[in-house]
């Protein structure tokens, strides 16, 4: 329970400073408009419900200041990107789910994740949907009926967004499954029931599905990337000072996919912290190289003490940092495991 009370006032400390100096990295006339006359369940069709869409500018769109000069976008290729949990509320005041039209909570969602996070993937089209999503503590709570019931209402929104997007948006296209803690929660389900086994497999680049434990027995065709260009694979970690697991990871029976996102090789478990090419935390606009090391360790990722300031606020488990000690190594593994899939397609069609 302190870890976890750590780990919540580490991402509250983060989304204030998210969201009390965003006027440092967007103009007026680029930040979102929210408004609050919205209807409770979300219209896909609308891209009001999409925390990131490529028919409108949004914080997935920014990229850090030392990266602008080389940016460019595949928009051949696009990435559905389930979010973390935002709703962080004992009192449940919109009750066990969040409200998808709360302008207070998309705010607070598209000034922390979207932006810190899906940003990674902008190399692509990104497509985040809202979601009524369940408050934090249904992970903890002992009313097991109820969490199943608040995680249900959440997929469902997730499973409805998915389907809409490939039916309006994706147009054939290849694509990568993007998410993080609550939203690979929602990931693992998506992809056993959209994807594994079904015609959309062949067109999975890659799912990069983080911060939660991935069973490698949840799944009987898809397996763990073992190599930086292999494709229609599941990258996973969840990041750990190193000597520590949580209680959760320590009892754990199964066996879990770990992804070392700085060497992407099951042959290279360890990676020192020279191989990470930057990170970004809480100055968008800077990028840190050796912020952090690498180790696959048992179903966890370990880190030796990252080169950060304020890193005490993370305590021992550094989930809210899953992707950001490894932005720039994760996103160039993305580019590289596009121009793997796309190689192989070619060479498919030629043959």
């Amino acid at each position: 329970m302190k870890q976890h009370k750590l780990l919540l006032a580490s991402f509250l400390s983060l989304v204030i400073c998210f969201t009390s100096c965003k006027s440092k990295y967007y103009t007026l006339a680029q930040q979102p408009q929210y408004t609050i006359d919205k209807a409770a369940i979300a219209d896909y069709s609308d891209v009001y419900y999409w925390a990131a869409h490529p028919a409108k500018w949004d914080p997935s769109d920014s990229v850090p200041q030392p990266l602008r000069a080389s940016y460019t976008r595949d928009t051949s290729v696009d990435v559905f990107f389930i979010h973390p949990t935002t709703y962080i509320d004992k009192k449940q005041a919109m009750g066990s789910n969040g409200a998808v039209n709360n302008a207070y909570l998309n705010a607070k969602t598209d000034y922390s994740t979207i932006l810190y996070q899906a940003s990674i993937f902008n190399v692509a089209n990104v497509y985040a949907p809202r979601y009524a999503q369940a408050e934090i503590g249904n992970y903890y709570t002992t009313d097991t009926a109820a969490a199943i019931k608040a995680f249900a209402t959440a997929y469902a929104d997730v499973a409805r967004a998915f389907e809409y997007y490939l039916q309006h948006f994706n147009h054939g296209k290849p694509f990568i499954i993007a998410s993080h803690s609550q939203g690979t929660t929602h990931a693992i389900r998506l992809l056993q029931e959209y994807i594994e086994g079904k015609p959309l497999q062949a067109k999975m680049i890659a799912a990069y599905m983080v911060g939660i434990p991935v069973p490698v027995a949840a799944y009987r065709q898809l397996k763990a990337c073992e190599q930086p260009q292999e494709t229609g694979c599941i990258c996973s970690w969840r990041t750990m000072k190193e000597g520590y697991e949580t209680t959760f990871a320590h009892k754990e029976t199964q066996k879990m996919i770990v992804t070392n996102p700085l060497s992407f090789q099951a042959t290279t478990p360890n990676a020192e912290r020279t191989k990470n090419i930057g990170g970004v935390l809480r100055n968008f606009n800077a990028i840190t190289p050796a912020v952090a090391d690498a180790y696959v360790h048992n179903n966890v990722l370990w880190t030796g003490r990252p080169k950060v300031f304020g890193i005490a606020l993370y305590g021992k488990n550094y989930h809210i940092a899953d992707y950001n000690f490894y932005y720039l190594n994760v996103r160039a593994n993305i580019v590289e495991r596009i121009s793997a899939f796309k190689k192989a397609h070619l060479q498919h069609a030629l043959d």
